[in-house]
């Protein structure tokens, strides 16, 4: 396994167990997932429909997403970016978990400073771009069951996807992508989340999923 900021990935990890961050509405898009470790200034909100923003300054970790209480293997996910401006450490990124196996997975179209990496396994071109497919390991570390230990799933564009447009993860591509170099996610879906993380940054988003 390549490095990988550990720190970063506990600590959001952490902020799903330990804060009961999720509301469901209606809606099929506005499964809301707000936390904040604490550190510096986050100022998120809750829009309508598939819309949130958050503004961040000197923070510790956070997590604001918008997406589905049930995640599912074949669903499209559209967004749009109106505002990615980080400065720092921060994802903008499809996210999830798996139970049956336990599986905390990502799809990374961009960042600010620092661009996740694993275990190469290959690549998947999807959506006008190429990702690199990586796996990592979380041993005895915190998850949504509880302290496991579980694999980590990513696809990670090989350049920053531009933002500001209409634009798809069709997922289904990094699930049949992964599987065909072995990494099978598990049978039962937990939420998915079109989310912007950070650690140890500044910066504003502004996003609307779909």
């Amino acid at each position: 396994m390549l490095k990988l900021n550990k720190k970063f990935l506990k600590l959001m990890i952490a902020a799903t167990l330990s804060f009961g961050l999720l509301a469901t509405t209606a809606s099929a898009n506005t499964h809301w997932q707000y936390w904040t470790d604490g550190g510096g200034t986050v100022n998120a909100t809750n829009g309508s429909g598939g819309n949130y923003s958050v503004q961040w300054s000197n923070t510790g970790n956070f997590v604001v997403g918008k997406g589905w209480a049930t995640g599912s293997p074949s669903r499209t996910i559209n967004y749009n970016a109106g505002v990615w401006a980080p400065s720092g450490n921060a994802y903008l990124t499809l996210y999830g978990w798996t139970r049956n196996s336990l599986i905390e997975y990502y799809v990374v179209d961009s960042w600010g400073t620092y661009r996740p990496t694993g275990q190469y396994k290959g690549s998947v071109t999807s959506d006008g771009g190429t990702y690199d497919i990586y796996t990592t390991m979380r041993y005895n570390a915190p998850s949504i069951d509880g302290t496991q230990t579980f694999q980590q799933f990513w696809s990670v564009r090989q350049s920053k996807r531009p933002t500001g447009n209409n634009v798809s993860i069709t997922f289904s591509n990094h699930v049949n992508a992964w599987r065909n170099v072995g990494m099978n996610l598990g049978s039962s879906w937990s939420y998915q989340v079109l989310a912007t993380e950070g650690y140890q940054s500044s910066g504003s988003s502004n996003v609307t999923v779909w």
